[in-house]
């Protein structure tokens, strides 16, 4: 990093342990000499209200911080008396400072003018300061990350505002602030536009490869073929030799075991098969061979995996057993298109409802064709999901140097005072 950029011409020892040395004209201090760190608002279950009610008032929690902004998709709103100091004022760093998640403790954005006037919850906090233009770039950097890890242990997994207020920072002159805020604000656009159009890039690549792979278990590989009407709403026309059927015709469908928590281990010779996917692994398996799996509760209705070689089904999974040759391939994705969490039982938990499932229709091509299908999806998938790999990757590699760049500006590690954009 330091090397496409020109370092101070003077450094001195640092005071803090795990900071060699910071430019000569810095100062080391803590963050409680900058500012306020102000924990979040305690509200009752009862006083939790409608966005529409009167005097409603919108309370960040972790949610609320997405990828280093505030994101208001995720709102709970109460009717209680805010004190001012509670409100969200703009340029506030907000701070996930206790989650059931170590991975979130720390995570943090700045408030902009559609999140201001808001309150809190008290798993959050605020740092109020008037430095936190510059103060929002140190805690995105390994300086901040450091230090938040250092007070996690196996029985604290909180960041209180006495740990946030001792944190020791390396500070430059004020005369030294802008410049450094401007070269980071515009170094980090860049690399933040970069991340986005690989985001896009991948969504497009979801949506393509979803397209794709309907389109084959629909309507096959030879565009020029002659169709018929499915007489299924939700299918529309596909090839005329191909069957039309009852699901329940050909595929059994059969509800995996219960299996407690205490017999899943992380472990072990049978992996447990849920309606997520592998779970665990346990001592005893219920099925044997290739399997596509159907997510039978919750969030998970009408989820596909398969599953293959000896596995243990849980309750949490619904085991389709063909009744004929099926290509497995063909059949998964066939049933992933079916879109069949929309047939799940309204309940506290929804359920899938076999018995609707076995009454809808499927359209089965010959048992070749069946096979021509899958390969090309499995192609298709590749070239999808490779492309998709290398835009992660890129992804990946765009945040590891935008927490480099930030860490070795705000450390003094390069010198950006004459920058120009």
């Amino acid at each position: 990093m330091t090397g496409r950029y020109q370092a101070y011409p003077e450094y001195k020892a640092s005071p803090i342990d795990w900071l060699e040395k910071i430019p000569s004209q810095w100062k080391t201090t803590r963050l409680k000499y900058l500012g306020n760190a102000i924990i979040g608002l305690t509200y009752s279950p009862d006083e939790v209200v409608e966005k529409e009610s009167k005097d409603a008032t919108l309370v960040l929690r972790s949610s609320n911080v997405q990828n280093g902004k505030i994101s208001l998709l995720d709102n709970v709103y109460v009717n209680k008396d805010i004190p001012e100091k509670l409100r969200t004022k703009k340029d506030d760093i907000l701070i996930c400072s206790r989650n059931g998640s170590r991975a979130l403790i720390g995570k943090n954005a700045r408030i902009d003018e559609s999140s201001t006037n808001m309150t809190f919850g008290a798993f959050m906090t605020i740092f109020r300061s008037r430095y936190n233009e510059y103060l929002s770039h140190v805690f995105n950097s390994k300086l901040f990350e450091y230090q938040s890890g250092s007070f996690l242990t196996s029985t604290i997994n909180q960041l209180t505002t006495g740990n946030l207020n001792s944190f020791e920072i390396p500070f430059p002159p004020e005369a030294e602030l802008k410049p450094i805020i401007n070269f980071l604000n515009h170094e980090i656009s860049k690399i933040d536009k970069l991340i986005s159009k690989q985001e896009k890039l991948i969504e497009l690549l979801k949506e393509k490869r979803q397209a794709v792979i309907s389109n084959a278990v629909t309507k096959g590989l030879n565009p020029d073929v002659e169709t018929k009407d499915s007489g299924v709403e939700w299918l529309g026309k596909v090839p005329i030799h191909w069957r039309i059927v009852k699901l329940s015709y050909f595929l059994k469908l059969l509800s995996g075991d219960g299996i407690t928590s205490n017999e899943i281990e992380p472990e072990g010779e049978y992996p447990v098969m849920g309606g997520n996917g592998l779970r665990g692994f346990t001592k005893n398996y219920n099925c044997a061979g290739e399997y596509a799996l159907i997510g039978r509760q919750g969030a998970l209705c009408g989820n596909i995996n398969i599953a293959t070689g000896k596995f243990f089904a849980s309750e949490h999974a619904v085991v389709v057993y063909p009744l004929i040759n099926f290509n497995l391939t063909f059949l998964s994705e066939f049933l992933r298109f079916m879109n069949l969490g929309q047939y799940s039982v309204s309940a506290a938990q929804p359920g899938i409802s076999v018995e609707r499932i076995n009454r809808l229709k499927i359209a089965i091509p010959p048992q070749n064709e069946q096979k021509s299908i899958g390969d090309e999806i499995k192609a298709y998938a590749y070239k999808f999901d490779t492309l998709k790999t290398k835009a992660e990757t890129m992804i990946k590699t765009l945040k590891e140097r935008k927490t480099a760049l930030i860490s070795a500006t705000v450390t003094g590690k390069i010198d950006v005072r004459n920058w120009q954009g």
